[in-house]
Protein backbone atom coordinates (compact mmCIF):
# COMPACT_ATOMS: atom_id res chain seq x y z
CA UNK A 1 0.00 0.00 0.00
CA UNK A 2 0.99 3.50 -0.86
CA UNK A 3 1.43 6.61 1.65
CA UNK A 4 0.72 9.87 1.00
CA UNK A 5 3.61 12.55 1.27
CA UNK A 6 1.79 13.83 5.18
CA UNK A 7 2.14 10.21 6.46
CA UNK A 8 5.64 9.24 4.66
CA UNK A 9 6.48 12.43 6.00
CA UNK A 10 5.31 11.36 9.67
CA UNK A 11 7.24 7.87 9.27
CA UNK A 12 10.35 9.90 8.43
CA UNK A 13 10.16 11.82 11.17
CA UNK A 14 8.94 9.03 13.43
CA UNK A 15 12.60 7.75 13.02
CA UNK A 16 14.18 10.11 13.99
CA UNK A 17 15.42 11.88 10.61
CA UNK A 18 14.64 15.55 10.09
CA UNK A 19 11.97 17.16 8.49
CA UNK A 20 10.96 20.92 7.65
CA UNK A 21 7.87 22.57 9.76
CA UNK A 22 5.36 21.57 7.81
CA UNK A 23 1.23 20.82 8.28
CA UNK A 24 -1.51 18.87 6.44
CA UNK A 25 -4.48 20.76 5.56
CA UNK A 26 -7.89 19.40 3.66
CA UNK A 27 -9.46 23.09 2.99
CA UNK A 28 -7.98 27.10 2.15
CA UNK A 29 -8.72 27.91 6.04
CA UNK A 30 -6.27 24.31 7.08
CA UNK A 31 -3.85 25.83 4.80
CA UNK A 32 -3.66 29.92 6.13
CA UNK A 33 -3.32 28.41 9.84
CA UNK A 34 -0.44 26.01 9.10
CA UNK A 35 1.24 29.09 6.98
CA UNK A 36 0.24 31.53 9.74
CA UNK A 37 2.02 29.20 12.39
CA UNK A 38 5.12 28.35 10.10
CA UNK A 39 5.15 32.30 9.55
CA UNK A 40 7.50 32.30 6.15
CA UNK A 41 7.17 31.34 3.02
CA UNK A 42 6.12 28.22 2.42
CA UNK A 43 5.19 25.82 -0.04
CA UNK A 44 1.78 24.25 -1.19
CA UNK A 45 1.57 20.30 -2.24
CA UNK A 46 -1.19 18.31 -3.47
CA UNK A 47 -1.29 14.76 -1.64
CA UNK A 48 -1.87 12.60 -4.07
CA UNK A 49 -0.93 9.19 -5.24
CA UNK A 50 0.55 9.66 -8.29
CA UNK A 51 3.53 11.51 -9.69
CA UNK A 52 3.86 14.62 -12.19
CA UNK A 53 2.39 17.33 -9.56
CA UNK A 54 4.60 19.99 -10.65
CA UNK A 55 3.84 19.61 -14.26
CA UNK A 56 0.21 19.43 -13.20
CA UNK A 57 0.30 22.85 -11.15
CA UNK A 58 -0.35 20.49 -8.10
CA UNK A 59 2.89 22.34 -6.07
CA UNK A 60 2.16 26.26 -5.59
CA UNK A 61 4.53 28.56 -3.92
CA UNK A 62 3.25 31.47 -1.23
CA UNK A 63 5.15 33.96 0.54
CA UNK A 64 2.08 34.64 3.01
CA UNK A 65 -0.91 32.97 4.80
CA UNK A 66 -3.47 34.78 2.31
CA UNK A 67 -1.84 33.52 -0.64
CA UNK A 68 -1.05 30.27 0.96
CA UNK A 69 -5.09 30.43 1.12
CA UNK A 70 -5.67 30.90 -2.32
CA UNK A 71 -3.38 28.64 -3.77
CA UNK A 72 -4.42 25.57 -1.66
CA UNK A 73 -8.30 26.30 -2.64
CA UNK A 74 -6.99 25.75 -6.33
CA UNK A 75 -5.00 22.84 -5.43
CA UNK A 76 -7.92 21.22 -3.55
CA UNK A 77 -9.89 21.12 -7.15
CA UNK A 78 -7.25 20.14 -9.16
CA UNK A 79 -7.30 16.43 -10.49
CA UNK A 80 -4.45 15.22 -11.51
CA UNK A 81 -3.64 12.27 -13.72
CA UNK A 82 -7.28 11.35 -12.82
CA UNK A 83 -6.96 11.75 -8.97
CA UNK A 84 -8.23 14.47 -6.72
CA UNK A 85 -6.23 15.37 -3.69
CA UNK A 86 -6.82 13.98 0.03
CA UNK A 87 -5.73 17.77 0.72
CA UNK A 88 -2.03 19.40 0.99
CA UNK A 89 0.71 19.67 2.60
CA UNK A 90 1.84 22.93 3.33
CA UNK A 91 5.71 22.83 3.44
CA UNK A 92 7.94 25.51 4.86
CA UNK A 93 10.46 26.49 2.08
CA UNK A 94 14.04 26.09 3.80
CA UNK A 95 17.18 27.58 1.56
CA UNK A 96 19.31 24.47 0.50
CA UNK A 97 22.64 24.63 -0.53
CA UNK A 98 22.62 20.81 -2.27
CA UNK A 99 20.25 17.85 -2.50
CA UNK A 100 20.66 14.51 -2.47
CA UNK A 101 18.80 11.20 -2.64
CA UNK A 102 18.66 8.27 -0.58
CA UNK A 103 16.45 5.50 -0.95
CA UNK A 104 15.48 1.72 -0.21
CA UNK A 105 14.01 -0.39 -2.01
CA UNK A 106 13.43 -4.32 -2.58
CA UNK A 107 15.46 -6.03 -4.78
CA UNK A 108 12.97 -9.13 -6.10
CA UNK A 109 16.10 -10.96 -7.71
CA UNK A 110 18.59 -10.85 -4.39
CA UNK A 111 15.82 -11.62 -2.23
CA UNK A 112 17.27 -8.43 -0.14
CA UNK A 113 17.07 -4.64 0.30
CA UNK A 114 18.92 -2.26 -1.53
CA UNK A 115 20.16 1.27 -0.15
CA UNK A 116 20.62 3.68 -3.08
CA UNK A 117 22.33 7.13 -2.30
CA UNK A 118 23.13 9.77 -4.36
CA UNK A 119 24.57 13.44 -4.32
CA UNK A 120 22.22 14.21 -7.21
CA UNK A 121 18.94 14.57 -5.91
CA UNK A 122 15.50 16.27 -6.35
CA UNK A 123 15.43 14.28 -9.96
CA UNK A 124 14.18 10.68 -10.76
CA UNK A 125 16.51 8.40 -9.62
CA UNK A 126 16.56 6.38 -12.55
CA UNK A 127 17.43 9.28 -14.39
CA UNK A 128 20.42 9.52 -12.65
CA UNK A 129 21.62 5.43 -12.80
CA UNK A 130 21.29 5.66 -16.46
CA UNK A 131 22.84 9.18 -16.94
CA UNK A 132 25.60 9.46 -14.16
CA UNK A 133 25.67 5.89 -13.16
CA UNK A 134 29.00 6.87 -10.95
CA UNK A 135 26.94 9.38 -8.85
CA UNK A 136 24.95 6.47 -7.33
CA UNK A 137 25.99 4.47 -4.81
CA UNK A 138 24.22 0.91 -3.52
CA UNK A 139 24.08 -1.48 -1.08
CA UNK A 140 22.27 -4.59 -0.40
CA UNK A 141 21.72 -5.44 3.13
CA UNK A 142 20.74 -8.24 5.49
CA UNK A 143 16.75 -8.67 6.98
CA UNK A 144 17.42 -10.74 9.59
CA UNK A 145 20.63 -8.39 10.82
CA UNK A 146 20.40 -4.99 12.11
CA UNK A 147 21.44 -2.47 10.18
CA UNK A 148 24.12 -0.47 11.29
CA UNK A 149 26.43 2.75 10.83
CA UNK A 150 29.22 1.68 9.77
CA UNK A 151 27.26 0.07 6.36
CA UNK A 152 25.52 3.51 6.02
CA UNK A 153 29.04 5.15 6.23
CA UNK A 154 30.68 3.20 3.94
CA UNK A 155 27.67 3.95 1.45
CA UNK A 156 28.10 7.83 1.99
CA UNK A 157 31.68 7.47 1.40
CA UNK A 158 31.42 5.94 -1.43
CA UNK A 159 30.62 8.83 -3.83
CA UNK A 160 33.32 10.70 -1.72
CA UNK A 161 31.81 12.52 1.02
CA UNK A 162 34.26 13.37 3.78
CA UNK A 163 34.09 15.34 7.42
CA UNK A 164 30.84 16.66 8.59
CA UNK A 165 28.73 16.35 5.68
CA UNK A 166 29.47 12.37 6.07
CA UNK A 167 28.79 12.15 10.03
CA UNK A 168 25.23 14.51 9.36
CA UNK A 169 24.21 11.90 6.75
CA UNK A 170 25.19 8.64 8.35
CA UNK A 171 22.40 8.28 10.92
CA UNK A 172 19.88 9.58 8.75
CA UNK A 173 20.78 6.44 5.89
CA UNK A 174 20.70 4.29 8.77
CA UNK A 175 17.55 5.12 10.11
CA UNK A 176 16.06 5.18 7.02
CA UNK A 177 17.06 1.32 6.08
CA UNK A 178 15.92 0.63 9.82
CA UNK A 179 12.62 2.40 9.02
CA UNK A 180 12.05 0.08 6.22
CA UNK A 181 12.70 -2.86 7.79
CA UNK A 182 10.77 -2.40 11.00
CA UNK A 183 7.60 -1.24 9.21
CA UNK A 184 7.80 -3.65 6.60
CA UNK A 185 8.33 -1.55 3.63
CA UNK A 186 8.93 -2.13 0.02
CA UNK A 187 10.21 1.53 -0.63
CA UNK A 188 11.58 4.51 1.79
CA UNK A 189 12.73 7.35 -0.26
CA UNK A 190 13.59 11.01 0.61
CA UNK A 191 13.89 13.12 -2.90
CA UNK A 192 15.53 15.11 -2.36
CA UNK A 193 17.33 15.36 0.88
CA UNK A 194 18.65 18.60 1.12
CA UNK A 195 21.95 20.20 2.62
CA UNK A 196 20.69 23.71 4.38
CA UNK A 197 23.18 26.52 4.51
CA UNK A 198 24.24 26.31 7.50
CA UNK A 199 25.15 22.31 7.04
CA UNK A 200 22.60 20.74 8.62
CA UNK A 201 20.19 18.22 6.89
CA UNK A 202 16.37 17.55 6.40
CA UNK A 203 13.49 15.78 4.52
CA UNK A 204 12.29 17.77 1.79
CA UNK A 205 10.39 15.17 0.57
CA UNK A 206 8.96 11.46 1.41
CA UNK A 207 7.70 8.41 -0.16
CA UNK A 208 6.70 5.07 1.47
CA UNK A 209 5.29 1.99 -0.35
CA UNK A 210 4.47 -0.96 3.03
CA UNK A 211 4.31 -4.66 1.96
CA UNK A 212 0.08 -5.13 1.38
CA UNK A 213 -0.02 -7.91 3.85
CA UNK A 214 1.85 -6.86 6.80
CA UNK A 215 -0.94 -4.47 7.60
CA UNK A 216 -1.83 -6.39 10.23
CA UNK A 217 1.61 -6.43 11.82
CA UNK A 218 1.49 -2.48 11.37
CA UNK A 219 -1.73 -1.73 12.86
CA UNK A 220 -0.47 0.54 15.34
CA UNK A 221 1.63 2.75 13.10
CA UNK A 222 -1.81 2.68 10.69
CA UNK A 223 -3.85 3.64 13.39
CA UNK A 224 -0.75 6.93 14.19
CA UNK A 225 -1.57 8.03 10.92
CA UNK A 226 -5.11 7.58 10.37
CA UNK A 227 -5.70 4.98 8.09
CA UNK A 228 -8.52 2.89 7.82
CA UNK A 229 -8.98 -0.60 7.47
CA UNK A 230 -11.32 -0.30 4.01
CA UNK A 231 -8.70 1.75 2.26
CA UNK A 232 -6.43 -0.32 -0.19
CA UNK A 233 -4.38 2.38 -1.27
CA UNK A 234 -2.99 1.47 -4.57
CA UNK A 235 -1.72 3.51 -7.27
CA UNK A 236 -5.45 3.93 -8.60
CA UNK A 237 -8.76 3.49 -6.97
CA UNK A 238 -9.94 0.31 -7.16
CA UNK A 239 -12.69 -0.66 -9.56
CA UNK A 240 -16.18 -2.09 -8.78
CA UNK A 241 -14.74 -5.58 -9.92
CA UNK A 242 -11.71 -5.09 -7.33
CA UNK A 243 -13.73 -4.53 -4.73
CA UNK A 244 -16.07 -7.32 -5.15
CA UNK A 245 -13.13 -9.57 -5.39
CA UNK A 246 -12.02 -8.50 -1.52
CA UNK A 247 -15.93 -9.04 -0.93
CA UNK A 248 -15.60 -12.77 -2.34
CA UNK A 249 -12.30 -13.19 -0.08
CA UNK A 250 -13.96 -12.06 2.70
CA UNK A 251 -16.77 -14.52 2.50
CA UNK A 252 -14.89 -17.03 4.68
CA UNK A 253 -11.77 -17.67 6.26
CA UNK A 254 -10.80 -20.62 4.39
CA UNK A 255 -8.39 -20.46 1.74
CA UNK A 256 -7.49 -17.06 -0.41
CA UNK A 257 -9.71 -15.81 -3.74
CA UNK A 258 -7.81 -12.36 -3.46
CA UNK A 259 -5.83 -9.47 -5.33
CA UNK A 260 -8.28 -9.16 -8.17
CA UNK A 261 -7.19 -7.11 -10.27
CA UNK A 262 -9.32 -5.78 -13.53
CA UNK A 263 -8.19 -5.89 -17.12
CA UNK A 264 -9.78 -5.55 -20.50
CA UNK A 265 -9.38 -9.03 -22.20
CA UNK A 266 -11.88 -11.75 -22.78
CA UNK A 267 -10.33 -14.71 -21.03
CA UNK A 268 -10.98 -14.71 -17.57
CA UNK A 269 -8.81 -16.18 -15.27
CA UNK A 270 -9.27 -18.10 -11.46
CA UNK A 271 -5.54 -18.98 -10.96
CA UNK A 272 -3.27 -19.51 -8.13
CA UNK A 273 -0.71 -21.14 -6.80
CA UNK A 274 1.90 -18.04 -5.64
CA UNK A 275 4.42 -17.23 -8.24
CA UNK A 276 2.56 -19.50 -10.60
CA UNK A 277 0.11 -16.90 -10.62
CA UNK A 278 2.17 -14.42 -12.32
CA UNK A 279 3.76 -17.38 -14.52
CA UNK A 280 0.39 -18.50 -15.55
CA UNK A 281 -0.74 -14.62 -16.14
CA UNK A 282 2.57 -13.47 -18.77
CA UNK A 283 1.63 -17.32 -20.35
CA UNK A 284 -1.06 -16.58 -21.27
CA UNK A 285 -0.65 -12.54 -22.73
CA UNK A 286 2.89 -14.86 -24.42
CA UNK A 287 0.79 -16.48 -26.21
CA UNK A 288 -1.25 -13.85 -27.66
CA UNK A 289 -4.02 -13.79 -24.81
CA UNK A 290 -6.08 -10.77 -23.10
CA UNK A 291 -6.42 -11.89 -19.99
CA UNK A 292 -9.57 -9.91 -18.30
CA UNK A 293 -8.12 -10.40 -14.96
CA UNK A 294 -5.64 -11.07 -12.30
CA UNK A 295 -6.70 -12.95 -9.36
CA UNK A 296 -5.18 -15.44 -7.02
CA UNK A 297 -6.66 -18.50 -5.11
CA UNK A 298 -5.60 -21.09 -3.27
CA UNK A 299 -4.64 -22.21 0.39
CA UNK A 300 -7.95 -24.40 0.34
CA UNK A 301 -11.08 -22.37 -0.34
CA UNK A 302 -14.40 -23.61 0.34
CA UNK A 303 -16.64 -24.27 -2.65
CA UNK A 304 -18.70 -21.23 -1.71
CA UNK A 305 -15.47 -18.88 -2.29
CA UNK A 306 -14.07 -20.61 -5.60
CA UNK A 307 -17.61 -20.19 -6.50
CA UNK A 308 -17.57 -16.75 -5.87
CA UNK A 309 -14.46 -16.00 -7.41
CA UNK A 310 -15.67 -17.70 -10.63
CA UNK A 311 -18.94 -16.13 -10.52
CA UNK A 312 -17.28 -12.59 -10.70
CA UNK A 313 -15.07 -13.67 -13.39
CA UNK A 314 -17.74 -14.82 -15.34
CA UNK A 315 -20.46 -11.95 -14.96
CA UNK A 316 -17.21 -8.87 -16.50
CA UNK A 317 -18.07 -8.03 -18.98
CA UNK A 318 -16.45 -9.11 -22.30
CA UNK A 319 -15.68 -12.19 -20.80
CA UNK A 320 -16.12 -15.29 -23.37
CA UNK A 321 -14.35 -18.27 -21.20
CA UNK A 322 -12.52 -18.47 -18.50
CA UNK A 323 -9.10 -20.68 -17.19
CA UNK A 324 -8.55 -22.19 -14.33
CA UNK A 325 -4.99 -22.94 -13.63
CA UNK A 326 -2.38 -23.68 -10.78
CA UNK A 327 1.02 -25.34 -10.17
CA UNK A 328 0.88 -28.16 -8.02
CA UNK A 329 -0.71 -27.07 -4.48
CA UNK A 330 -1.00 -30.09 -2.39
CA UNK A 331 -3.27 -28.59 0.02
CA UNK A 332 -5.79 -27.27 -2.14
CA UNK A 333 -8.69 -29.78 -2.82
CA UNK A 334 -8.95 -30.23 -7.09
CA UNK A 335 -12.76 -31.73 -6.10
CA UNK A 336 -13.35 -28.58 -4.37
CA UNK A 337 -12.29 -25.93 -6.95
CA UNK A 338 -13.92 -28.12 -9.34
CA UNK A 339 -17.35 -27.68 -7.74
CA UNK A 340 -16.84 -23.85 -6.98
CA UNK A 341 -16.30 -22.93 -11.08
CA UNK A 342 -18.78 -25.75 -12.36
CA UNK A 343 -21.58 -24.32 -9.59
CA UNK A 344 -20.71 -20.77 -10.77
CA UNK A 345 -21.61 -21.67 -14.74
CA UNK A 346 -24.71 -23.89 -13.89
CA UNK A 347 -26.26 -21.21 -11.66
CA UNK A 348 -25.40 -18.09 -14.53
CA UNK A 349 -26.97 -20.56 -16.86
CA UNK A 350 -23.73 -21.62 -18.42
CA UNK A 351 -22.52 -24.79 -20.23
CA UNK A 352 -19.08 -25.67 -18.30
CA UNK A 353 -17.81 -27.29 -21.39
CA UNK A 354 -18.45 -24.43 -23.14
CA UNK A 355 -17.18 -21.26 -20.72
CA UNK A 356 -14.37 -23.68 -19.03
CA UNK A 357 -11.43 -23.23 -21.33
CA UNK A 358 -9.19 -25.19 -19.58
CA UNK A 359 -8.78 -26.29 -16.41
CA UNK A 360 -5.41 -27.74 -15.28
CA UNK A 361 -4.91 -28.34 -10.78
CA UNK A 362 -2.77 -30.75 -10.28
CA UNK A 363 -2.98 -31.70 -6.21
CA UNK A 364 -4.58 -33.44 -3.77
CA UNK A 365 -7.71 -35.28 -4.30
CA UNK A 366 -7.20 -34.83 -8.23
CA UNK A 367 -9.27 -37.75 -9.20
CA UNK A 368 -12.19 -37.04 -7.37
CA UNK A 369 -11.76 -33.39 -9.21
CA UNK A 370 -11.10 -35.13 -12.87
CA UNK A 371 -14.52 -37.27 -12.42
CA UNK A 372 -16.48 -34.16 -11.68
CA UNK A 373 -15.01 -32.56 -14.77
CA UNK A 374 -15.66 -35.63 -17.42
CA UNK A 375 -18.97 -35.73 -15.94
CA UNK A 376 -19.89 -32.23 -17.24
CA UNK A 377 -17.53 -32.15 -20.17
CA UNK A 378 -15.18 -29.86 -19.25
CA UNK A 379 -11.49 -30.30 -20.80
CA UNK A 380 -8.47 -30.74 -18.22
CA UNK A 381 -4.83 -30.88 -18.20
CA UNK A 382 -3.15 -33.13 -15.30
CA UNK A 383 0.72 -32.70 -14.10
CA UNK A 384 2.11 -33.38 -17.16
CA UNK A 385 0.78 -30.45 -18.88
CA UNK A 386 3.33 -27.61 -18.09
CA UNK A 387 1.42 -24.08 -16.63
CA UNK A 388 2.93 -22.66 -20.64
CA UNK A 389 1.29 -25.71 -22.45
CA UNK A 390 -2.12 -24.75 -20.26
CA UNK A 391 -2.19 -21.47 -21.05
CA UNK A 392 -2.01 -22.21 -24.06
CA UNK A 393 -4.48 -24.62 -25.10
CA UNK A 394 -7.27 -22.03 -22.70
CA UNK A 395 -6.01 -19.12 -25.68
CA UNK A 396 -6.09 -21.08 -28.78
CA UNK A 397 -10.24 -22.24 -27.05
CA UNK A 398 -11.03 -19.21 -27.16
CA UNK A 399 -9.34 -18.07 -30.21
CA UNK A 400 -11.28 -20.65 -32.08
CA UNK A 401 -8.16 -22.47 -33.13
CA UNK A 402 -8.20 -25.46 -30.20
CA UNK A 403 -7.45 -28.98 -31.22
Amino acid sequence: MRFFEYESRAVVAKAGIPVTKHGFARSPEEARTVAEQIAGPVVIKSQVLTGGRMKAGGVQFADNPDEAARHAEHVLDLEINGHMPRGVLVDSRASVKHEYYAGVVWDGLRKQPVMLFSDMGGIDIEEVAEQHPDHVARAHFSTTRPFSDWQAKQLVASLGITGSALNRLTPIIARLAQLFLRYDMTLAEINPLGELEDGSFVALDAHMDMENEARPRQKALLHELGVGDEETRQAREATPFELAGEEVDAQDHRGVAGNVTEFDGNLGLVIGAGGGSLTLFDAVRAHGGQPANYCEIGGNPSVRKACGLAKLVLQKPGVDKIAVMMSIVSNTRVDIVARGVIKACVELGYDPAEKIAIFRIPGAWEDEGFKILEKYGVEYADRSVSLHGAAKRAVEKIQGGAS
